[in-house]
């Protein structure tokens, strides 16, 4: 079980103001971010349109911390060496995305980056089991992915006990991606998460002049977790 010093939150820019990325990288980093998190979709595997390659490198000199991208498109080899060249620190690719997950993930380590792979809620645990050698992060959609602001899935939370209990000793992070508040993170947490990708519940209510609001939202769930991450 992760102990709460160890849990991460990854505020998803995706909920960020888009004309002002850099001010609210450097913001959210000051209020207590461990990484930041980029939704990159395609429009084609999921119904949403935002980030490519050009945006990543354009916004790589604000990350101080660990640049989280998430490739919610279809091909994606092709796309990975320009993710891992804009400075991606870890590139996540969905299971359901390719017939190949193997040579994808291969392909994403021989960048020098750290791998994930992402499940979506209707894609069982037992799907990552033969991928376990090759991944550094598991991603557990709580929502169908596609847009910001969605309900959280509770059916989830079983698939995230199972594979932490998968997992066993490997160095590999859970993280939960969608409808992530007070309320639903320490359900994750116990269940064995130690990454938290937060949107609209870490920017709702704040912006670059206002940051402390940030602070406190990522305050908030860090707090939330401190019950059960023990």
């Amino acid at each position: 079980m992760p102990t709460q010093s160890a849990i991460k939150i990854a505020p998803s820019i995706l909920s960020a103001d888009f004309a002002d990325f850099g001010r609210e990288i450097q913001a959210i980093e000051a209020q207590g971010a461990d990484w930041v998190h980029v939704d990159v979709m395609d429009g084609h595997f999921v119904p949403n349109l935002t980030f490519g390659p050009q945006l990543c490198k354009a916004i790589r000199r604000h990350i101080k911390t660990v640049m989280d991208v998430h490739l919610m498109i279809s091909p994606v080899d092709t796309y990975i060496e320009a993710f891992a060249e804009a400075g991606a620190d870890i590139i996540t690719a969905h299971a359901e995305a390719g017939p190949h997950m193997h040579r994808t993930l291969q392909a994403i380590r021989a960048t020098g980056k750290k791998a994930g792979l992402a499940l979506n809620p209707g894609t069982p645990a037992e799907a990552a089991a033969p991928l376990l050698d090759l991944v550094d992060l598991i991603c557990v959609m709580t929502v169908n992915p596609g847009f910001g602001g969605q309900k959280f899935l509770h059916s989830q939370i079983d698939k995230v006990r199972s594979l932490r209990a998968m997992i066993g000793g490997r160095p590999i992070h859970i993280e939960i991606d969608g409808g992530i508040t007070p309320e639903t993170a320490p359900l994750v947490t116990a269940a064995g998460a130690d990454v938290l990708v937060a949107g609209s519940s870490v920017f709702s209510g704040g912006s670059v002049e206002r940051p402390e609001i940030y602070g406190r939202n990522i305050r908030a769930i860090r707090a939330a977790v401190e019950t059960v991450a023990v």
